[in-house]
């Protein structure tokens, strides 16, 4: 019997013994293509010995040190690395352990903010339906993802939703792709104006949407729409990269490809490629400016802030990215939506393939031409999961696409160093599966 606390208590997972490249190899020596990179986390793959070796220097030197007292090299580095890399404006760096810190940092960070410059009475947080920002309870409260926050609903603060920018099923017949990106940004506008612009703190959103609806893109010209109207009424925009950020998209920064700049930016996994637990809040700095013009004091920490062997390992990483593997991200991406259509394009079951550089969701459905989902009581995409996994292909099904409930989706996420030949496993692996799972509930 197992101690550990599993995710699935009646479904104990077999224990991971080797990772090498892309593959991770279980303890019977069963090889699984990391197709999703965990959850979107492994972008440089398993092994890499110049991170590791990074991590084994910093630990002989100084393991840990609390920020109340040190910094550290690598800290430091690493900070002015990210802040040459990242969209204008974005000055400083907050270092936390993972995605939902980065996060609730974020939220702390823009109601501090309003309220050193003497705005207190901002503290309304606009976000988007069918999106995913964390667990903790903050950032669960912002996310719109139905299912994760249901049972928890008692729990969390407030938090006004608006539609998604969800191109496939919300684009109207002849509507122009920047017509429909205005119409939807424009749900920001009518939101702020309903609950008093004097009052709201932040419109928080992932440029291309993850989990919960698998790599959506906005439209053409809408994030430049929000940005012109978070200025208009002095609402912080928190974009949040913690899955699409760090060249998952093509750019070290997702918002790079929307050309603008947030006020506070969120960025994890991939920050880390799985060597170490680190996140990060990047903010502009006129927020900087502020909490120290003012109180000078950041009412917010963690044990494990800005922990040396984290940021060392997250320095080795966007060295990594930034030395031309991204730059190779957008191309590669193209290559695998091209298999992909090629083996999906024409399937029955799929409705819509989607996304940006190695970041693609293929959509099922129950009809092509209408786009009706699939009868959510024959757990698709579990089922989808389970066969995959025998298959020998880790990736990253959801449920609940369209609404929390209906709807299912692919995620896939494979890392960076994937060549030609591992696309083909890739996508050979997820059609064996699709087709698993269609025959078996006889589709």
């Amino acid at each position: 019997m197992s101690h550990v606390f599993p995710r699935h208590s009646n479904k104990l997972p077999p224990v991971g013994k080797l990772g090498s490249g892309v593959h991770l190899f279980d303890s019977e020596g069963r090889a699984y293509f990391d197709g999703s990179g965990g959850a979107a986390v492994s972008c440089l793959g398993h092994g890499d010995q110049d991170i590791i070796g990074a991590i084994t220097a910093q630990l002989e030197s100084m393991a840990f040190a609390h920020t109340s007292f040190l910094t550290s090299t690598p800290a430091e580095e690493l900070a002015d690395l990210l802040v040459l890399h990242a969209p204008e404006g974005l000055q400083h760096v907050y270092f936390v352990s993972g995605g939902s810190e980065a996060v609730e940092a974020a939220l702390k960070l823009a109601r501090q903010y309003y309220v050193e410059i003497g705005q207190p009475e901002r503290s309304k947080i606009i976000a988007r339906r069918q999106s995913y920002h964390g667990n903790t309870l903050g950032a669960l409260a912002v996310g719109g993802n139905a299912w994760r926050r249901a049972q928890f609903a008692p729990l969390l603060i407030d938090v006004s939703h608006i539609a998604p920018c969800y191109e496939y099923r919300d684009r109207l017949p002849g509507e122009t792709e920047q017509d429909f990106g205005q119409r939807m940004a424009q749900e920001l506008e009518d939101e702020i104006l309903r609950l008093g612009p004097e009052n709201v703190m932040a419109f928080v959103a992932e440029p291309v949407v993850g989990a919960t609806m698998g790599a959506v893109p906005a439209a053409e010209g809408y994030f430049k729409r929000i940005r012109e109207i978070c200025d208009t009424y002095g609402v912080v925009l928190i974009l949040d990269e913690v899955m699409c950020g760090m060249g998952r998209t093509g750019s070290l920064f997702a918002a790079d490809q929307e050309g603008i700049s947030p006020d506070i930016c969120t960025i994890a996994k991939g920050l880390g490629a799985g060597y170490q637990p680190i996140g990060a809040t990047l903010c502009s700095g006129k927020i900087f400016d502020a909490i120290k013009a003012g109180s000078g004091f950041f009412q917010h920490g963690h044990t494990y802030v800005g922990h040396p062997t984290a940021c060392a390992a997250g320095l080795a990483v966007v060295q990594k990215l930034t030395s031309g593997i991204v730059g190779q991200v957008e191309g590669k991406g193209q290559d695998l939506m091209n298999m992909l259509n090629d083996a999906f394009g024409q399937a029955p079951l799929v409705g819509d393939i989607r996304g940006r550089g190695l970041f693609i969701g293929l959509e099922f459905v129950a009809d092509r031409d209408s786009k009706a989902p699939l009868d959510p009581a024959l757990k698709f995409n579990a089922k989808l999961k389970a066969a995959a996994f025998e298959a020998g292909l880790i990736c990253y099904p959801m449920g609940g696409t369209i609404d929390g409930k209906r709807g299912d989706h692919v995620l896939l996420a494979p890392p960076f160093i994937s060549q030609p030949h591992h696309f083909e496993e890739l996508v050979g692996k997820l059609v064996t599966a699709v087709e698993q799972v269609s025959a078996d509930l006889g589709l």
